[in-house]
């Protein structure tokens, strides 16, 4: 099956049965107030985040530098802000990982590394030398 169409059914389902657990334990007002506190804080983080982000791209390309992971990580801060504002206790705990720098880093050097791997594993080339004996050396030869 499709990992998207499992993600789309298995993470709503996941959500639910984190409201329902958490909100037996808090309360379904703090419940509901938590959601709207995380989705406002990790919005603005977000936004702070980025901004950051911007910065530190703009002052990469002023060193003559590609920002490669400054679009990276710009990528994930909005996807992190996008999970963030979509209800729930799952996706806001993803959200804040992507979002706060030193979380970014791990994740981002475990992705590369197993990616690294997966390179170094494709190049399988021999290197070696050669000389081309032909007809024509010896023809010349007469």
């Amino acid at each position: 099956m499709n990992t998207i169409l499992i993600s789309f059914i298995l993470v709503p389902v996941i959500e639910i049965y984190l409201f329902i657990k958490i909100g037996a334990e808090i309360g379904a007002i703090y419940t509901i107030f938590f959601i709207f506190f995380t989705a406002i804080v990790g919005v603005y983080y977000a936004k702070y985040e980025g901004l950051n982000t911007l910065k530190s791209g703009i002052f990469q390309i002023n060193k003559n530098k590609k920002p490669t992971y400054e679009v990276i990580s710009g990528a994930a801060i909005a996807f992190a802000a996008l999970l963030l504002i979509i209800p729930g206790f799952a996706t806001d705990i993803i959200g804040f990982l992507l979002i706060f720098p030193l979380t970014r880093k791990l994740i981002f050097k475990t992705i590369f590394k197993k990616s690294n791997i997966e390179k170094k594993q494709k190049n399988d080339f021999i290197e070696g030398e050669f000389e081309d004996i032909g007809d024509d050396d010896e023809s010349r030869k007469i």
